[in-house]
């Protein structure tokens, strides 16, 4: 069966709401999606942010006619709500065959690989984490997961204690856990994304190493290594909280920060925590380094 799309491209605050008709008028899916290449990093927690120029799409069957949907909606709405828009047709297809070819499994460092489950992984005596793509962020692609998966890759984090805060879908939990940390805690404000966390990790083998918890319930000095993969002012505003959490001696990882932010992430944790680049990828970069011991020291040495 051929397909009618409907683009309408809108201000963000009016997207929802055209969303919302296009399938009380018969879309059988809607999609919102960027209208002008613009960059949307990951939300906070409880937010639902669009771009500033959001296209709403609606699929439609072929018996539908977009000047009279179009024309449907200017009368809920008025007619600035639908100044720009455009139809096109869309053949039929397998569509979940379309989405899972997307996905294709990915190396982090010598070691580390994540697999769609519907993969067979590409080295079978590798660690091998099963993730499907979700709602939760974090499935490997984005540059700031990946430079942590590397550096989880490249350290020895077997019988340590490895605090994810801010887990998302919970692949840096999963993964610390197959590489033989024997304590994870995965921390997230977001009740959906400990959700995900749990449901990874039990499809990983790995649910008894990992505990999923807000933040509020976080211990102090317990883990000896603390990863965030979170934004550039929330590592600033939460650089307290995470160097209490961390022991003395312990190892840092943080993620999420552009290359003009370093300076200023940096020295939020410059009392307790010399912070070094471990990575950078299209002008994100990871910064590590080891908190100082109770005598001035770097225990965790790094590689």
């Amino acid at each position: 069966m051929p397909w009618t799309q409907l683009h309408l491209d809108t201000a963000p605050a009016q997207a929802p709401e055209l969303a919302d008709l296009l399938a009380e008028f018969g879309a059988v899916s809607v999609s919102l999606t960027d209208a002008a290449d613009t960059p949307l990093f990951e939300p906070a927690p409880g937010t639902t942010p669009l771009w500033q120029h959001t296209r709403v799409t609606g699929l439609f069957g072929t018996d539908s006619n977009a000047e009279d949907i179009v024309a449907r909606l200017r009368a809920r709405l008025g007619r600035e709500a639908v100044t720009d828009w455009r139809s096109e047709p869309l053949a039929d297809q397998a569509w979940e065959r379309t989405w899972m070819d997307r996905f294709e499994p990915l190396c982090f460092g010598r070691r580390l690989w994540i697999c769609p489950s519907w993969h067979q992984p590409p080295q079978p005596n590798a660690v091998n984490i099963l993730l499907d793509p979700g709602l939760a962020f974090g499935t490997g692609t984005h540059p700031t997961t990946a430079m942590c998966l590397q550096w989880l890759d490249a350290h020895e984090v077997s019988g340590l204690s490895v605090l994810d805060y801010g887990c998302g879908s919970g692949v840096l939990s999963v993964a610390a856990a197959k590489l033989g940390a024997h304590d994870v805690w995965a921390v997230d404000h977001d009740p959906q994304a400990l959700e995900a966390t749990r449901g990874n990790a039990v499809n990983n083998g790995v649910s008894d190493a990992i505990n999923t918890l807000q933040p509020a319930q976080l211990p102090e000095g317990h883990f000896d290594v603390v990863i965030a993969n979170i934004l550039a002012q929330p590592l600033i505003d939460l650089a307290p909280q995470l160097l209490a959490a961390l022991k003395h001696g312990g190892a840092l990882v943080l993620s999420g920060i552009l290359r003009q932010q370093v300076d200023s992430v940096c020295a939020a944790y410059s009392a307790d925590c010399e912070l070094n680049i471990y990575a950078e990828r299209e002008n994100w970069v990871c910064l590590s380094g080891a908190s100082h011991d109770a005598h001035g020291n770097h225990d965790l040495a790094e590689g």
